[in-house]
């Protein structure tokens, strides 16, 4: 497969699609001292996904479904299954994300490859409210979605919307993006504070493969 049979631009970054908060107020005031507390207390976390892209006019894009495994703090992994396999993996230091139709690695500090992303928000340490502003609690059937902006002038999104079911468990997660495209991504299968293999947050690049990035100079 070619690289242009792929789709690009900013709805493919699979490392847009880590965050999670409880919306357990109904006042955006204290939601993200709420939320940071919650984060704190958070380990591990497994879950399935599926993601659906939408264009401005509302027309689905894009199909994909996968897991996703995290560890508190700054490391995880998103396998994409289908349409295409692709991995993401944080380690803890650096950003690794693999291409095996393309046989090709790309690889970035954590840091570079994060920044004030929603990953950043459920991966690493930082406190949410430095990064994000809490915006409306709405409700909605069967969900309450909980919005939060970027403080980040020219950050690749506009809204970041989280939504949680009747048992404050995350049930979805939808990114608005500067395109005014819209990523939808539903999880089934949650699982926190399972304990998981450090192996799951290791890659070492197939042989062959090309590298490239800050590694391939190493």
């Amino acid at each position: 497969m070619s690289d242009s049979d792929k789709p690009t631009g900013p709805s493919f970054n699979p490392a847009w699609a880590l965050l999670l908060l409880v919306p357990i107020a109904t006042f955006a005031a204290d939601s993200v001292a709420r939320v940071d507390a919650y984060l704190g207390s958070l380990r591990t976390l497994s879950a399935a996904f599926v993601q659906v892209v939408q264009d401005k006019q509302g027309q689905v894009t894009e199909r994909a479904s996968g897991t996703l495994s995290i560890s508190r703090p700054n490391r995880f992994r998103w396998d994409y299954q289908q349409p295409y396999a692709q991995t993401i993996v944080a380690d803890g230091r650096k950003l690794w994300l693999y291409d095996p139709d393309l046989e090709q690695v790309t690889v970035r500090s954590l840091e570079q490859g994060l920044g004030a992303t929603p990953a950043m928000l459920l991966s690493g340490s930082g406190k949410v409210g430095d990064a994000f502003s809490a915006g409306p609690i709405e409700q909605q059937p069967g969900l309450t979605w909980y919005r939060l902006a970027p403080k980040q002038k020219g950050s690749d999104f506009e809204r970041v919307s989280l939504g949680f079911d009747s048992r404050n468990e995350l049930a979805a997660m939808e990114l608005v993006d500067k395109l005014r495209q819209t990523t939808t991504i539903e999880f089934s299968r949650v699982k926190r504070g399972a304990a998981l293999g450090d192996s799951l947050f290791r890659f070492v690049p197939p042989p062959g493969a090309d590298v490239i990035g800050e590694a391939a100079a190493r």
